[in-house]
This record gives structure tokens, C-alpha cells and sequence, in this order.
């Protein structure tokens, strides 16, 4: 099982981050010790001072895959969920300064929170998803697949020309406007559609 993150996909939050807007879509992996689910706290790292929430509609890969064209793309999806892309933004910001990757700043133990995953309904993969983050009951980031840069389709097609997919990895498809920081004892709700699928504690 591989995790399969997408930077820069909405332009509201390529802007607040005041980043470039990538001409392809941005990939980058965490390990599966990344992985966090749905019955664990998230435990606030002793490395970062400065770690932020980023929601993100993720789908889980149901069969092995290379070279998929788009249109085919739906028969290797089999669910959806929501997934937390914590982010030690101190410590990216360090890295990024020097050049230097910034896996550690997003990769770490503990950073790839996923929920649930439900199937996914047939012709889902082409309609708007809306889906929202609150933070102790305050809505703070909200978003729809239609905004995406690059949609789920296009993302299999281009991700499976380099790595082969696999059943059970996981692809998070990347974040609208409106990431910012946790804090210990906060708790984070994400909600697909108006469904609440999670309950997430900062410990």
C-alpha cells in the first residue's frame, strides 16, 4: 500500500500559499507508516511548532493498474473518503529555504489521516463532491471536486504512467483554501457531502 499525494490541484489555495500554479500535477509519496486512521488520535509531533490541517477527498485503488487511460479510470477506483494531510508548515518552510525535499515535513508518522471509505456510486467519479473540514465546530475549509486543477480521472491517468497503482493505495487528490494550523485538544470533523465521516482528536 502506497499513499499518493496531490500538491497545487485548487487555485484558491495555490494563492493563498502564494505558490506557482503548476503546468502538471504535482506528486509526491508518503510511506505507509504515514497512514492514521480513522479509530487514532493524531499526536502533535515534538519537531513542529506549527503543524496545519489540509482536507482532501481521497480515493482508494481497488485493482493493479499501469498506463490507465482516463476514460478507463473508474474501474480501478472502489472507494472514497476523506483524508488530513498534516503538514509541519515551520519545518517545510525550513526545508524549502534550502533547497532541500521536504518529505519529513509531511511524510512523518502519524501526518496521512484517512476515514472510512464507502464505495464509490456509479458515476460518482464524474459529478461535483462537495465535502468540508470544521475544527470544534466551525466550518474552516470546504471544497468540490469540480474545482480541482486536474480531476480524479486525469490524476489515475497521469500518477500510472510513472507508478504502477495498486489495490488498496490510497490517492489524496489535494486541498482547497483555508489550511491552518492544530492545536492540542482541538477537535476535527470532516464531512463528505452533509455526511459526517470523522471525528479526529489533536492529543
Amino acid at each position: 500500500m502506497k499513499i499518493i499525494c496531490v500538491g497545487r490541484n485548487y487555485v484558491d489555495h495555490i494563492q493563498e500559499l502564494s505558490n506557482e500554479r503548476p503546468k502538471d500535477p504535482v506528486i509526491f509519496l508518503k510511506p505507509d507508516t504515514a497512514l492514521l486512521d480513522q479509530n487514532s488520535d493524531f499526536y502533535y509531533p515534538s519537531f513542529s511548532h506549527d503543524v496545519h490541517h489540509e482536507i482532501e477527498l481521497v480515493f482508494r485503488i481497488g485493482k493493479v493498474g499501469k498506463n490507465i487511460e482516463a476514460k478507463f479510470a473508474h474501474k480501478y477506483v472502489d472507494g472514497i473518503g476523506l483524508g488530513i494531510d498534516f503538514t509541519a508548515r515551520d519545518l517545510q518552510s525550513k526545508l524549502k529555504e534550502k533547497g532541500l525535499p521536504w518529505e519529513k515535513a509531511k511524510a512523518f508518522n502519524g501526518s496521512a489521516f484517512v476515514s472510512a471509505i464507502r464505495p464509490l456510486h456509479e458515476g460518482e467519479i464524474d459529478t461535483s463532491i462537495p465535502f468540508h473540514l470544521d475544527i470544534n465546530g466551525m466550518t474552516v475549509q470546504s471544497g468540490e471536486s469540480n474545482l480541482m486543477i486536474w480531476n480524479i480521472r486525469e490524476l489515475i491517468a497521469d500518477i500510472s504512467q510513472y507508478f504502477t497503482l495498486k489495490t488498496g493505495d490510497y490517492i489524496f487528490t489535494g486541498t482547497p483554501a483555508g489550511v491552518g494550523p492544530v492545536k492540542i485538544g482541538d477537535c476535527l470533523s470532516g464531512y463528505l457531502y452533509s455526511d459526517k465521516l470523522f471525528d479526529l482528536n489533536i492529543s
